[in-house]
């Protein structure tokens, strides 16, 4: 019988490879030459003499090696064989972490890097990462009910974040039915969840949508005492009506004095992975107005790479609050306007004030055509029409910021 003293000071004899050292019931302690012990367990299975790999010592001391052979001689006795037991166990072990929620949802995510743009592909691992990974990331899929997935849902929701919440099944939905292609599970829990969590309620950009409020905002602008580059974003945003992230990142490549346009590339637009990649480039029109902008913005950083550079490196763009932070300093709370509120005050006053055709604003606007086919096989881009637009647009602009009379103008 062994003891652990005599386990602590087993030394394999000179000139041998390894000593064993024998406890009882088959156990026994293996040195080898280099010093590295191991327990193993001698047993007879089928005829044959066979041993059952334990431990290393001292991490597996002989008490545990002891309780190790005891639980390898129980599975002999039922004619179970210990060893291939030990491999099936570490099989399964195996399968079933490669069937773990986070697994699953990490090779998922991978497939879709070629198909996804950047920021959704960014934003379903990160919106993951926080609410469900520490919940469910670590059980089989197998094991993960409605009502259990309900619960992480729940979280999101009770933080005030309903339309994360929604978000978040739709992803574990796709997580789930990738799971069923691949053979890891037979349900996908989230479709359960449909009509289970709270309604999103949409609420729209704040954005000024009379001609009065329209004139009142323009001569706020005009009267703007902060950076001149930004009152100049802020002019352009009226007279565009861009993104505001186009209108931030604008390149310096992308404006075309004599041919009074401005166009911005694919990648640049809010549009699918394959539409930046394959999809045709926005075209601005530029009426005199917004041509004097960019003149004015030309003599102040003209001979960098953005129109609108950061203030503290011209190796990156405006920040993305820039023109919010102007409009709060101009008066205009979160609820009046924001930066992207120009996109519907442009909408709104030309659709009900300048009678311009819908399908023309839209066209501007970037907005896709509805139906599975709508983008893939329009080809009208009423660019004469908007060419028009956008001047009429710029000098309905003069008239708002002058007081003038505000009337409908007809073409």
């Amino acid at each position: 019988m062994l003891t652990e003293i005599t386990c602590k000071n087993a030394a394999c004899a000179p000139g041998k490879a390894r000593s064993r050292f024998a406890d009882a019931g088959g156990l026994y302690l293996e040195v080898a030459a280099s010093g590295s012990k191991r327990w193993f367990w001698k047993y007879r299975f089928d005829g044959r003499e066979k041993r059952l790999a334990i431990g290393t010592y001292p991490a597996t001391k002989l008490k545990d090696a002891r309780l190790a052979r005891d639980d390898a001689k129980r599975l002999h006795s039922q004619g179970t064989d210990p060893t291939q037991h030990k491999k099936l166990t570490r099989a399964a072990a195996r399968v079933s972490a490669a069937t773990t929620y986070e697994k699953v949802a990490r090779e998922f995510h991978d497939v879709k890097k070629k198909e996804w743009s950047e920021a959704h592909h960014g934003k379903w691992l990160r919106l993951q990462e926080v609410n469900l990974f520490p919940w469910i990331g670590g059980l089989p899929l197998t094991d993960i009910n409605a009502p259990l997935l309900l619960e992480c849902l729940r979280r999101v929701e009770k933080r005030g974040l309903n339309e994360t919440a929604h978000s978040l099944r739709q992803y574990a939905g796709q997580v789930f039915r990738y799971g069923m292609a691949t053979g890891r599970c037979t349900q996908d829990p989230a479709a359960a969840l449909r009509d289970a969590l709270q309604a999103v309620i949409v609420k729209h950009m704040a954005a000024v949508l009379t001609p009065k409020q329209a004139g009142e905002l323009l001569r706020a602008i005009d009267a703007y005492q902060g950076h001149p580059a930004t009152r100049e974003a802020l002019q352009l945003s009226a007279l565009l009506f861009q993104r505001p992230g186009n209108i931030r990142q604008m390149e310096w490549s992308w404006v075309d004095f004599d041919a009074a346009m401005l166009t911005i590339p694919a990648a640049a637009m809010k549009r699918t992975k394959a539409g930046k990649i394959n999809g045709k480039p926005h075209l601005v029109p530029l009426a005199p107005q917004a041509i004097a902008s960019l003149q004015r913005m030309q003599v102040l950083s003209g001979h960098g790479r953005y129109v609108f550079p950061s203030l503290l490196t011209g190796e990156r763009p405006m920040s993305d609050n820039t023109v919010n932070v102007a409009l709060r300093r101009m008066g205009y709370s979160k609820d009046d306007m924001t930066a992207h509120g120009f996109r519907a005050m442009a909408r709104t006053i030309m659709g009900e004030h300048l009678d311009i055709d819908d399908d023309v604003i839209e066209a501007q606007l970037a907005h896709g055509k509805s139906g599975p086919l709508g983008m893939a096989y329009d080809r009208t881009t009423y660019l004469a029409q908007r060419r028009e637009m956008m001047v009429r647009w710029a000098d309905y602009l003069d008239k708002l910021r002058k007081g003038g009379d505000v009337v409908p103008l007809r073409a």
